[in-house]
């Protein structure tokens, strides 16, 4: 009778010190996993994929840009040592180094090369748009977490649930968009997905929220159809609604509001790309629920003001929703920006300007 050389366990991580040697597709969801347990991340690695980048730029990680050497899996930092280079030669030195220095190691699986590890090779692929909720991998869809198992490739964005792609065998693509940052052009992005599928493999867009709320879900559905490719879409829930709500904001509520607005605070009132009527959205009546509108915020609620709005509106920000790192700031329209600024909240936030934004149940 063969003996196992291993037992499957579930380990409690959460305000441990976990390192994670690679920061690059076979990382990233090891890292996102982690970072949902609530464990004290450190990353070493010569370069990282965007999203893990992205972390580390909002100190949810620590990235030590550089090789790994044999002393890092004897340090404070790697209580548990996580092998994820994608180098399986490389993984099973960290992994004796560990095994030498008395360090509990595990060895994330190594992305397929060729998309076709768990399944057969398809005539033509296709793409599937799986819309990943706020966050927490908790919240995406049954269907959309089914797409992601049985895909050959996921391309995925920094807000997506990553935590979802930890101990999956596929091929991830990480083309995040770091605001003011690195970023994947759209139109790569698209080249991408038709180029994975084309090959035969079956590709799922993995986004954060819905794919079609502020995610260019369109013109991805575009460019496949453009190549022949065949599309489906699968639902998320949006953060601008489950942001709000993860703070206890309903988006409506009887007597308070009987409707919501969501629009994109990407470019400034008055900036010649932007399209909104600022006026008619202060006399809307409805609540009023921004995306993407860190930078822009002061500008925002001064046009508002402007515009008619009570600077006594009440207001609130909700940064990393559903994330351990959750924030909310609350004040009002004439408050709210610097508010923000004072709890040194960085995107990704949403705002609520409306009664719901001063909602209280137990008033």
């Amino acid at each position: 009778m063969a003996r196992s050389i291993g037992f499957g366990a579930t380990l409690s991580v959460s305000g441990r010190r976990v390192l994670v040697v690679g920061a690059g597709g076979s990382a990233l969801g090891q890292v996102a996993a982690l970072r949902d347990a609530g464990a004290r991340v450190t990353v070493v690695a010569p370069d990282a994929v965007q999203s893990i980048a992205d972390l580390a730029e909002r100190d949810v990680v620590q990235w030590h840009a550089r090789s790994y050497d044999a002393a890092d899996v004897t340090g404070p930092d790697a209580e548990l040592v996580v092998a994820a280079t994608g180098d399986s030669e490389l993984d099973d030195r960290i992994a004796a180094d560990a095994a030498a220095a008395g360090r509990w190691c595990t060895v994330a699986t190594t992305d397929g090369a060729d998309g076709a590890t768990r399944h057969a090779r398809q005539a033509a692929g296709t793409v599937v748009l799986v819309g990943g909720g706020p966050g927490d991998p908790g919240l995406i869809t049954v269907a959309g977490m089914d797409a992601v198992r049985g895909a050959d490739v996921v391309v995925t964005d920094r807000l997506a649930p990553l935590g979802v792609l930890n101990d999956l065998d596929v091929e991830v693509v990480d083309v995040g968009k770091i605001p003011r940052g690195r970023f994947t052009p759209q139109e790569e992005i698209n080249r991408i997905l038709v180029e994975q599928a084309q090959a035969g493999k079956r590709v799922v867009r993995l986004k954060g929220g819905d794919n079609f709320v502020f995610g260019r879900g369109g013109e991805e559905v575009e460019a496949c159809a453009a190549a022949g490719i065949p599309v489906e879409v699968i639902p998320g829930v949006t953060s601008a609604i489950a942001g709000p709500a993860l703070a206890g904001i309903p988006v409506t509520h009887r007597g308070l509001s009987q409707g919501f607005t969501i629009v994109s605070g990407h470019v400034p009132p008055g900036d010649p790309r932007s399209t909104l009527d600022w006026a008619a959205l202060a006399r809307s009546g409805t609540d009023l629920v921004l995306l993407m509108a860190v930078a822009t915020l002061p500008a925002i609620t001064a046009a508002l003001i402007a515009e008619g709005l009570d600077p006594a509106t009440p207001a609130a920000t909700v940064a990393d929703a559903a994330l351990p790192t959750q924030q909310v700031v609350r004040g009002d329209v004439a408050t709210i920006a610097a508010r923000m600024t004072e709890a040194g909240i960085g995107a990704p936030a949403i705002t609520v300007i409306g009664q719901v934004a001063g909602f209280d149940p137990r008033a």
